[in-house]
């Protein structure tokens, strides 16, 4: 694994309520949030984890991302996919030369025959992704940021990987709420970079807000 140099949030270019925003009232939102949301959707959860448990396989998945100042950090989810997904990737792309192109292109897919009948609902749903505040509390995540991403796919980033190792990756970002299945790979990139650089409270909030229509909506995939 690549020793990615620890890189401190660069505040210079913010106003004062900005930069301690970043620096201490993002946190606090987090740990406010996350736990405000555990409490919430704690009946959902239990429910959603008992569903899954009779599936074959575990309940929930877990894959190494890469987070604030390079750490690596395992990114928790509600198992969405078959147990040999790995395998059934690689022979798809392997035999699809426009599943290729759509995943190189995106690192999606539209039509993915890993996801199992329950996983695509908790994907449109985005409820596949409430584990995640675990990791929020851990302090691996925030509740808005860059989507966390695995080490192949940070070097995608270029130059960019600087600004997006400045913050904690997040639960939701700008990419969720900015029509994610229609955005190209290379402007979901461009859309981190610009977070971790206008990061501001109010912009938080108004992510926060925008993500709870996305997810009434049922648009995730």
């Amino acid at each position: 694994m690549k020793k990615w140099g620890r890189r401190q949030p660069d505040h210079a270019g913010m106003d004062a309520s900005a930069s301690f925003y970043a620096a201490w009232g993002k946190r606090l939102l987090d740990v406010t949030g996350a736990l405000v949301l555990i409490a919430v959707f704690a009946p959902l959860i239990m429910l959603l984890s008992a569903g899954l448990s009779w599936q074959r396989g575990p309940v929930l998945f877990g894959h190494r991302r890469i987070g604030r100042d390079g750490q690596p950090f395992t990114c928790l989810k509600f198992r969405t996919m078959v147990p040999d997904a790995d395998r059934r990737l690689a022979e798809l792309l392997a035999q699809d030369p426009g599943a290729r192109r759509e995943w190189e292109s995106s690192r999606k897919l539209a039509d993915d025959p890993r996801i199992t009948g329950i996983g695509s609902f908790l994907r449109k749903t985005s409820l596949d992704e409430l584990p995640q505040l675990l990791n929020v509390l851990r302090g691996e995540m925030s509740l808005v940021g860059p989507r966390p991403v695995p080490e192949a796919e940070l070097d995608l980033y270029g130059p960019a990987r600087e600004a997006y190792m400045s913050v904690r990756p997040g639960l939701t970002g700008r990419w969720q709420v900015s029509g994610r299945n229609d955005i190209s790979y290379a402007a979901r990139v461009a859309m981190d970079e610009a977070y971790a650089r206008e990061l501001t409270l109010a912009g938080d909030l108004a992510i926060i807000a925008r993500t709870a229509l996305v997810v009434l909506g049922a648009t995730g995939k």
